[in-house]
């Protein structure tokens, strides 16, 4: 039996009959779609492409590819070659992609048009790569690169590889939210993995469906959105390639009017300002949404539900476990929680010790379950401390509630105590976007001038929004504690993020800070 992802996600629709059926539609640009037929043919000939250029299984072919059509061709082309896709976050810069792509040993460089004079001085004496392919080249790019149209032109398309369920599929690099991205392996049956427990279980996505991904597919959140999860169903994919704006994301939902829409907290939260500040119903189509990335603010889920009257399923997954394994269901959600263990996924709350610690106190997340990487290349002594037997640890901080419902409560480097008490991140910025005027908060550990740690806080306004910080911290002190509030409360034109919205809260740490 072939277990080659690319024949249950692509191979099978021809089979079953959905071949007319559109697969992907873009919303920008051209706006050309793609069928499922079309995906087939043209991933195998994309296949033969790289058969023709030498390339053998397990290679890696490096991504830099937007979010348009050609973006699944290239990736499922791979995966029928054997070859091993490794799509890379966008909006790098050229000396992060040549640190990369050296570690990677990508033979093989697939990038759209708009990268390349970014991506261009990544390549430049890169040992490694066989041959550069630019999408939508239309004049000379030079020696170092080939078009796309002309890489593919004339190929023989090749059937899909035969290989196990257990055997390497493609990459991920983690977005780095801590630090220097790192390589994380996954194998072929993890992508119908997390279709058999969220996507089906969780999401419930149909044939009928049409899913708009805000997160893109070059990490894992926006991979499933977009890809897995639709094409599981033979379902409808829209993709933008443009940054999904609160006024691109408006047009597209009242344009294209997906079914389900794909996002994160602080794209939540501008949506949910721009939308009250305009005072009229929104337009869409809309039946479920899910967010992930970061936790989802409580007051942001609400308000966002009340307007759109639609349920955002907020969850929690990792580019080790693939997708989402931790989640609030349709019909079951609490905002300001993470909900519960995923059918099909086990989670424990451990102390230092590793010891399971009790009902109301704050734990690190494990997680178990059948979409966990196989680790990271080239980083052995990460892969011993994170993927412990069936068990990996997330780095995440929670604590579950007598419901059995888990609350965030910060990353592992970011949980600092006050008064001898563990405190969250989390929890003091979600107190602090309830407060009126408040758009977005981070905090952070910052040492008084008795040396003592003390939340700092960095805030974004509502436009046209005032701040009165004596006033905002007492807010705090009867929200969530005395000891809790922050000492010191910047306001920030915006936030340090990730590209998949994560706030990166060690870029704060030594930022200067307003008394």
């Amino acid at each position: 039996m072939n277990e080659n992802a690319a024949v249950y996600f692509v191979d099978r629709h021809v089979t079953e009959g959905r071949a007319a059926r559109t697969a992907f539609r873009e919303a920008d640009g051209a706006k050309r779609s793609l069928s499922y037929g079309d995906l087939a043919a043209q991933s195998a000939v994309f296949a033969g492409a790289l058969g023709r250029h030498g390339v053998r299984r397990e290679e890696r072919i490096a991504m830099i590819v937007r979010d348009q059509i050609e973006f699944p061709v290239v990736f499922w082309g791979a995966l029928k070659a054997g070859a091993i896709p490794v799509p890379l976050n966008t909006l790098l810069s050229a000396s992060v992609y040549e640190a990369i792509l050296n570690d990677s040993r990508a033979s093989i460089l697939v990038v759209s048009e708009q990268l390349w004079e970014t991506v261009k001085p990544a390549v430049d004496g890169n040992r490694f790569l066989r041959a550069v392919v630019v999408i939508g080249a239309k004049q000379e790019c030079g020696t170092e690169c080939v078009s796309y149209t002309d890489f593919v032109a004339g190929a023989e398309p090749v059937e899909t590889v035969e290989t196990h369920g257990d055997e390497l599929a493609f990459w991920l690099y983690s977005s780095g939210s801590t630090g220097v991205p790192k390589g994380v392996r996954h194998i072929h049956s993890s992508l119908k993995a997390t279709v058999d427990t969220f996507g089906n279980q969780v999401l419930g996505i149909r044939e009928d469906d049409t899913v708009f991904s805000a997160a893109k597919m070059f990490f894992a959140y926006g991979l499933g959105n977009a890809m897995s999860f639709p094409m599981s169903a033979g379902a409808t994919t829209v993709i933008f390639a443009g940054r999904p704006t609160p006024d691109a994301v408006f047009e597209i939902l009242a344009q294209e009017k997906p079914t389900i829409f794909c996002g994160v907290p602080t794209l939540y939260a501008a949506l949910v300002a721009e939308q009250e500040k305009m005072g009229t119903p929104p337009v869409h189509s809309l039946r479920l949404c899910t967010s992930a990335g970061e936790a989802l603010p409580r007051d942001i889920g609400e308000r966002w539900e009340k307007l759109w009257a639609a349920e955002i399923v907020d969850g929690v997954g990792s580019t080790e476990m693939l997708h989402i394994f931790l989640s609030n269901r349709p019909g079951d959600i609490v905002y300001g929680t993470s909900g519960v263990a995923v059918p099909g996924y086990e989670v424990r709350l451990v102390d230092e010790h590793d010891q399971d610690v009790p009902e109301g106190e704050v734990g690190e997340l494990l997680v178990r379950g059948p979409s966990s990487a196989e680790g990271y290349w080239n980083r052995r002594s990460k892969s011993m401390s994170t993927f412990q037997g069936h068990w990996t640890r997330t780095g995440d901080k929670y604590e579950r509630t007598r419901d059995g419902r888990f609350v965030y409560c910060g990353r592992t480097d970011d949980m600092f105590k006050v008064s001898g008490i563990w405190v969250g991140p989390f929890e003091v910025e979600q107190a602090l976007v309830e407060y009126p005027g408040i758009l977005e908060a981070a905090v952070v550990a910052r040492a008084d001038d008795k040396d003592l740690v003390k939340p700092a806080a960095f805030v974004v306004l509502k436009e046209g929004a005032t701040l009165d910080p004596e006033a905002l911290k007492d807010h705090i002190k009867g929200k969530i504690g005395m000891w809790k509030y922050p000492r010191w409360v910047t306001v920030v034109d915006e936030l340090p993020k990730t590209a998949t919205g994560k706030i990166q809260r060690f870029k704060l740490r030594d930022a200067e800070v307003v008394a």
